[in-house]
C-alpha cells in the first residue's frame, strides 16, 4: 500500500486514507514508543528508596545498623528511612545500648549524617507512656509506624526490608 504510492506520494491507500495521514500516524506511534522507552529508562535509573522496618528490639536494631552501613557503602545514593514501632523504638530512646553494652547514639548520629532518616511511632510512645523528649533528636515522630511503612511503600515507591 505505501510502496505503491511511493511512500511520499499523495495517493490514497486501500482504505481510502491519505498516505500523509498514514505517515503521520506512523511517526506518532514511533514517537510514543520512544517516549515510553525513555520514561521507562528514567524510572529504572531513579534513586533507590528503602524502608527498614524495625519492631523487635535492640538486637534487631544492632543487626539493622550493620545492614544499613553495608547498604550505604555499596550504594551511597540510596535513600534509607528507618521506621520503628513497638520494641523497635528502644534503640532510639535515651540511654539505649547495643547488645555489647555500647550506646546507640554514635551509630544513630553517624547514619543520620549519611542521610538516613529515623521515624518513631507515636502510638507506641503513648501505649508505653514514653515522653517525646526521651526520643533521639535525629528521629521524627510519626502518628503510626505501620501506617508510615505502608505509605512509603504505596505512595513513595520505597522497597521493604525487615532485617
Amino acid at each position: 500500500m505505501l510502496a505503491a504510492a511511493g511512500f511520499y506520494g499523495v495517493g490514497k491507500g486501500d482504505d481510502g486514507l491519505s498516505i500523509h495521514v498514514i505517515y503521520k500516524e506512523l511517526i506518532m506511534k514511533r514517537f510514543m514508543l520512544l517516549f515510553a522507552g525513555l520514561l521507562t529508562a528514567s524510572l529504572a535509573w531513579g534513586q533507590v528508596k528503602v524502608v527498614y522496618h524495625l519492631s523487635e528490639g535492640t538486637p534487631q536494631a544492632a543487626r539493622a545498623i550493620g545492614n544499613i552501613r553495608n547498604h550505604l557503602n555499596a550504594d551511597s545514593t540510596v535513600k534509607i528511612v528507618v521506621v520503628t514501632h513497638g520494641a523497635g523504638i528502644d534503640f532510639l530512646l535515651d540511654g539505649a545500648k547495643n547488645p555489647r553494652g555500647q550506646p546507640f547514639t554514635g551509630d544513630i548520629g553517624e547514619l543520620a549524617g549519611r542521610g538516613v532518616e529515623f521515624r518513631v511511632c507515636n502510638n507506641t510512645l503513648i501505649t508505653r507512656d514514653i515522653t517525646k523528649d526521651k526520643v533521639a533528636m535525629e528521629a521524627t515522630i510519626v502518628p503510626s509506624g505501620v501506617a508510615e511503612v505502608a505509605r512509603l511503600q504505596a505512595k513513595e515507591g520505597f522497597v521493604y526490608i525487615h532485617p
